[in-house]
């Protein structure tokens, strides 16, 4: 009887491991995904945007600028007026302080005029959000680096009962508006 259940007690403490190491690293990889291919977007939308910001005060002493947002047109209409503005923006978790979350704004103006505006998050848990962009002499972004630290939150239970940690996940992608791409 003490050897079965010591067989028991070790079998059913490894599968309770096991289980929790899954569910880390499963968590990992969504995160991981996700991140991907909201920082694929970014750099798509990047690539398809014009007349970029934040813009540095003086362009020709210091070209490049850091940031936790960027701002661009992405779309517009001459015939009509009409065009949108996106803005990628970095802001503080529900209690005021981080993690960051990562929103994603789009503001639409007719000739001149706003006319409405949209929001929705992107990413959660974020560590650090940083737009490094540099600028060519005149308005036009050369290039935009986006420097993105995750931490996967959703297995708070798990990492209550066990040291296991999930590891942060950076992601760090360069774009260049398709202006520059000739």
């Amino acid at each position: 009887m003490t050897i079965t259940s010591t067989l028991l007690t070790a079998t059913m403490a490894a599968l309770d491991a096991s289980f929790k190491s899954y569910k880390i690293t499963t968590e990992g990889a969504s995160t991981n995904v996700v991140a991907r291919i909201v920082m694929q977007r970014v750099t798509s939308m990047v690539r398809t945007g014009e007349s970029f910001g934040p813009y540095p005060v003086n362009p020709i002493a210091t070209p490049s600028i850091e940031s936790n947002w960027m701002e661009f047109v992405s779309y517009r209409e001459p015939s009509t007026g009409k065009h949108r503005v996106t803005r990628l923006e970095r802001r503080d978790g529900a209690d005021g302080t981080g993690p960051f979350e990562l929103w994603y704004v789009v503001s639409s103006f007719e000739n001149g005029d706003f006319v409405s505006s949209s929001e929705a998050p992107l990413l959660v848990g974020l560590n650090k959000v940083l737009f490094s962009m540099e600028y060519d002499v005149g308005p036009k972004l050369r290039r935009v680096t986006v420097d993105l630290i995750l931490q996967p939150d959703d297995i708070q239970d798990v990492a209550i009962s066990t040291k296991l940690e999930v590891p942060t996940i950076r992601l760090i992608a360069s774009a260049s508006p398709r202006q520059f791409d000739e």
